[in-house]
């Protein structure tokens, strides 16, 4: 009766970045992936499809990130672009300016950079005052 359900539906892990990894370049990817180790790089998602992109404690991204869903509990050195939902976990640390849909900050987390929130966008020509008819 009191129970409180926890409604996100995160995707399944496929790839992963292992803990004694390291990848030089951009990375590109399809559905969920994991970072243990560290990528020096920018690290995006397919526009088209949904994404997860989880950062463990161990994990460092040196580069922009651009995906749908990102939980962090890592590191992240440059720009991110979130298009849904935005996880920053108590040991999570971000340098760079962060552009996010939706926010969740734990006590801890830190961010170095300016945070700006992208709400939906408005389509031209669709608010109109009411009649008074």
């Amino acid at each position: 009766m009191f129970s409180k359900k926890n409604t996100k539906r995160l995707l399944p892990i496929q790839s992963l970045v292992g803990a004694d990894m390291v990848l030089k370049g951009d990375l590109s990817f399809q559905g969920g992936l994991r970072i243990d180790g560290e990528v020096i790089g920018n690290v995006t998602a397919d526009e088209n499809a949904q994404s997860l992109l989880v950062i463990s404690e161990t994990g460092k991204v040196r580069g922009s990130v651009r995906v749908g869903h990102v939980v962090v509990s890592g590191l992240i050195e440059g720009p991110i672009q979130v298009n849904q939902l935005l996880e920053l976990h108590p040991s999570a640390n971000v340098s760079g300016d962060v552009r996010y849909r939706a926010l969740e900050m734990h006590p801890g987390a830190v961010v170095h950079g300016t945070l700006h929130h992208e709400g939906e966008e408005v389509m031209p020509g669709k608010l109109a005052l009411a009649s008074s008819n």
